[in-house]
């Protein structure tokens, strides 16, 4: 079909896919459509970005080209500055609306809508955006956002709309090599791939098969692999609708008979955590700044200016010498993944014993989860360093968590080989083995396995003080009752209190 005056842009972001696609059905019933998509060097610049992300996200525009290759249609590649790009395909090929989800990204993504939304007042463009997931744009209290999301949740899935596909005199751009946009060259070996088709098997298998240990495995970074969904990338980058995830569980639940009681345990609190998804996106969306500065902002300063970088680098390289915590790091860097409580763990242990400020250590998880979610990702990094200043203080002692998580020793014999011929009595604390097992066993603390960096319970002790002693300070507890209002959770209580919200705030915890 050739050029019109309805022409509909559909600017495909973090959305790739055709079904339940609100902006696409829309367009489609509007006028005849434009797939786009843009390859923003800006972004893909940013200190979290990652060449994992790049790669996940060609895969799946890959299978979306299928997919719409299938229906007659494909996606129009551009790669440049989203402003400059709209300009040029305007140009050419003068379109009447542009289509895209709500994003609620990093900062710079929030910058380049900014200038999206200028440029299309100065052109007389109208750029709809309707909702992806349960977050609601100017939010002015969190009161009744509980029955929203639930509303959403429950409208039908719009099924992939028959589409009349616009040509336009543009050719694709090719697809920029990750190191020509600054990216490293590191590819899990052991990550996810990316598109809507193996979304689809990650969400059957979980549904019907991977679900019944879901409670009890989703804790243990070794049954986690398979008891958690692993559904996070393919939401993070559209390619499942969390609408249709909600539903094809509520559908599971129905189905189950009573002998599949602890499956339906395992399956309702996977739907709390759909909840908590668009809760934690929510803090960012009304809070753009948690990105980079603290919540509660009584607790500026508190370890901004100590900074040690060997420290963090023993972190980064897994050299901490805490076995659980270098295994961690092992596995995360090979699958870009990790489940929940061993995330929590790794951002507890940068937090408190290592003193290390939360923003360097997010930049980094950040480009090492394949599912980072900009929302979810700076809110918990903050709620597990302590600087919201309304949850509990959450810290994670790795000597414990690998006897409970890992009594074995599988996980951690697994990822750090060294480990493999050192006895159980000393696994977790090895560099307590005196000097003749370890001759024996042939690891030698200090050359074959790191010693600890920091006295694991003085320096956790002296950093729980440092934050308890601020906590009681007269001005942060007196900025705590506005950040509750703002960011609080009234789930389960329409119409909750503050004191309500306030306890509610024990529960938020989102384990993939």
């Amino acid at each position: 079909m050739g050029m019109s005056a309805g022409l509909q842009v559909v600017w495909f972001k973090r959305d790739l896919r055709l079904h339940d696609h609100a902006a696409l059905c829309h367009a489609a019933a509007a006028g005849p459509v434009l797939c786009l998509y843009l390859i923003e060097p800006s972004l893909w610049s940013e200190p979290d970005a990652a060449c994992q992300h790049y790669l996940f996200a060609r895969e799946c525009l890959d299978d979306l080209q299928r997919s719409l290759a299938a229906r007659g249609g494909g996606v129009l590649l551009l790669c440049g500055e989203a402003v400059t790009m709209l300009e040029r395909l305007h140009r050419v090929a003068p379109f009447a609306a542009l289509w895209s989800h709500q994003e609620t990204g990093n900062a710079a993504s929030f910058a380049r809508d900014r200038a999206v939304a200028a440029w299309c007042r100065a052109k007389g463009i109208p750029w709809h955006q309707p909702r992806q997931f349960g977050v609601v744009r100017a939010l002015p209290c969190r009161d009744g956002w509980e029955r929203q999301w639930r509303a959403l949740m429950e409208e039908p899935v719009l099924p992939a709309p028959a589409c009349r596909f616009a040509t336009v005199p543009v050719t694709s751009d090719p697809w920029p090599t990750p190191s020509s946009l600054g990216l490293d060259d590191w590819n899990p070996p052991l990550r996810q791939t990316g598109g809507r088709r193996a979304g689809i098997a990650a969400l059957d298998s979980f549904l019907h098969e991977r679900s019944r240990h879901y409670r009890g495995g989703i804790s243990s970074p070794l049954l986690a692999e398979e008891a958690c969904s692993r559904l996070s990338p393919y939401l993070s980058h559209g390619c499942l609708s969390l609408r249709e995830v909600y539903q094809a569980t509520c559908r599971r639940l129905v189905l189950l008979g009573p002998e599949a009681q602890w499956q339906k345990q395992g399956l309702r609190a996977f739907l709390s955590r759909l909840h908590w998804h668009c809760h934690f996106i929510q803090k960012l969306e009304t809070e753009p700044e948690l990105e980079w500065r603290n919540l509660h902002r009584g607790y500026d300063g508190l370890r901004e200016h100590e900074w040690d970088e060997a420290r963090f680098t023993a972190l980064r390289e897994g050299r901490t010498g805490w076995p659980l915590v270098d295994a961690c790091v092992a596995m995360l860097h090979a699958s870009g993944w990790l489940n929940f409580r061993m995330r929590a763990m790794l951002v507890s242990v940068a937090a408190y014993p290592l003193w290390l400020h939360w923003r360097p250590v997010g930049i980094w998880l950040a480009r090492e989860f394949l599912d980072y979610e900009p929302g979810i990702h700076w809110s918990q990094l903050q709620m597990q360093s302590g600087t919201t200043g309304i949850n509990v203080t959450r810290v994670y002692n790795p000597l414990k968590q690998g006897r409970d998580q890992d009594p074995e020793g599988r996980f951690v014999r697994r990822w750090l080989p060294p480990l493999r011929r050192v006895p159980d009595t000393w696994l977790f604390e090895p560099w307590r083995m005196p000097d003749d097992v370890q001759r024996r066993c042939g690891v030698i603390v200090g050359v074959d396995i790191p010693r600890p960096i920091v006295d694991l319970q003085l320096a956790t002790r002296q950093a729980k003080a440092r934050v308890h002693a601020l906590r009681r300070e007269a001005d942060v507890r007196a900025g705590k009752a506005a950040i509750i209002e703002k960011h609080g959770s009234r789930k389960g209580t329409p119409g909750k209190s503050r004191a309500g919200a306030e306890r509610n705030l024990t529960q938020l915890r989102l384990d993939w």
